[in-house]
Parts: C-alpha cells; structure tokens; sequence
C-alpha cells in the first residue's frame, strides 16, 4: 500500500494559504498559475504542500503578522 509514501505531507487549500500570509485568495492562485508557488492540482482544486510555503520564504519560516506588520513600516 502507498499510504506510507504520504505519511507527513499536509497540503493547504488556498484560503489557508491566503490566511496564512493575509493576502486575498486571488493573489495566491496568481502565484500558483505563474509557478511562483509549487501546488498540487485535485480537478478544479489546489494544494499547496506546507514545505512549499515554507521553502518560499528565504528564511525557511513564514513570518508572523506582526513581523509583517513592522517590515510594512520600515
């Protein structure tokens, strides 16, 4: 059986993604369509693996909101 190939791997939907980084649910489909952001196609769905959004920061982290908020001001 396959399952022990998958064990660990969580995908996102693209509203936890938007969520994630408060940006809209169209800005992430944009950085999916350009390959910017890797994902997975279900049919008319996507994912996006969390080691994707990870790896698509230079620091390997997401940041927080507040951190978000302060690199805005500078």
């Amino acid at each position: 059986m396959m399952a022990g190939h998958f064990e660990g791997i969580d995908l996102l939907t693209a509203v936890e993604v938007a969520a994630i980084l408060r940006v809209s649910k169209m800005t992430v489909y944009r950085k999916i369509h350009s390959g910017e952001l890797p994902s997975v196609h279900f049919g008319r769905s996507f994912r996006v693996p969390v080691t994707a959004l990870e790896a698509y920061f230079p620091e390997g982290r997401i940041p927080s909101p507040a951190e978000g908020r302060d690199a805005t001001r500078s």
